[in-house]
């Protein structure tokens, strides 16, 4: 008997039972209660999920150690929670209710977004794992844009395959990160289509990536973006989603990114990367409670002669 695999697989059977169990109090729960009840499940989850606590309290030292408090980090750790276990519900609520969606979910800087298609290469939407970016993504192409994610498929097959089909009811493509070769040529397809790709750049990439400075360390982040502009052409359009103190959420579109170029290939990588990561941390900076800290972003060390 395999005890390795079993011990994975609990921990995703409750993924799955605890989707399924919120779609079914979602459906009992009139909207305007469910984010009181989501405050009251993350308080019960920060609580228990030890290990995500103190990753989510690790990661926040490293980013504001020197400049907020500890009971500061642990308000930020707690807000993180909340925004998480609401973002689940918005998306369990809102995408099987379009009005909803409509309703909840605005735009700001839109006319960005139009100006950088209007050039007619296609659109890179530089990102993260920030907000409720796959709400944002639904709200993007039920406003009639052709829109793409790349996205790591889910550990466990059957949430991915539940997610999988609310993203096809808006039409948003999906284009999973592996393998590499096939990701490449569908996101230089779409973009070649003039059409739009969601790209987040903000977790950790290991050896594939460059290591550039996020939060004053060095950190292994994706190129995909700067790559693809250098090939396609396609407009560099950082792109977020911040929930509101009324718990709407406005996607903001910043203005398009000029490419840097340096003298080789790898640096001008490496300064574009840095300039978007750099976008990046200060909306992080700004919204910290938005961003996904139970992550290890740090977890790959530079080495001497790594990029």
């Amino acid at each position: 008997m395999d005890w390795k695999a079993i011990k994975k697989s609990i921990p995703r059977f409750m993924g799955w039972f605890a989707l399924m169990a919120a779609s079914f109090v979602i459906k009992l729960i009139p909207y305007g209660l469910l984010n009181k009840f989501a405050g009251a499940l993350a308080a019960f989850g920060f609580a228990v999920a030890v290990k995500q606590r103190k990753t989510a309290l690790e990661s926040l030292s490293v980013a504001f150690g020197e400049n907020k408090t500890k009971e500061e980090l642990s308000r930020i750790a707690k807000d993180s929670f909340v925004y998480m276990v609401k973002s689940g519900f918005d998306l369990l609520s809102m995408l099987d209710k379009p009005e909803l969606l409509k309703k909840h979910v605005f735009f700001e800087g839109k006319e960005n977004l139009d100006a950088a298609l209007a050039k007619g290469r296609g659109v890179i939407l530089v990102s993260a794992h920030f907000g409720n970016f796959p709400l944002a993504l639904a709200r993007i192409a039920q406003e009639g844009y052709a829109v793409s994610g790349i996205m790591r498929p889910m550990r466990d097959a059957r949430v991915e395959k539940i997610f999988l089909e609310k993203r096809e009811k808006y039409n948003v493509k999906t284009i999973y990160s592996q393998p590499r070769n096939t990701c490449v040529e569908q996101t230089i397809r779409v973009l070649r289509d003039n059409n739009i790709v969601f790209i987040p750049i903000d977790q950790n990439f290991g050896t594939a990536g460059v290591f550039v400075d996020f939060f004053g360390r060095k950190a292994a982040t994706a190129t995909g973006p700067v790559i693809f502009a250098q090939r396609t052409k396609a407009a560099l359009l950082p792109c977020f989603v911040v929930r509101q103190n009324d718990d709407s959420h406005k996607i903001i579109f910043e203005t398009g990114i000029n490419l840097e170029e340096k003298g080789g290939s790898e640096e001008t990588i490496i300064v574009n990367i840095q300039k978007l990561t750099g976008i990046i941390e200060s909306y992080i900076r700004k919204y910290p409670a938005e961003w996904s800290w139970i992550h290890r972003r740090w977890k790959s060390k530079p080495n001497e002669g790594t990029r």
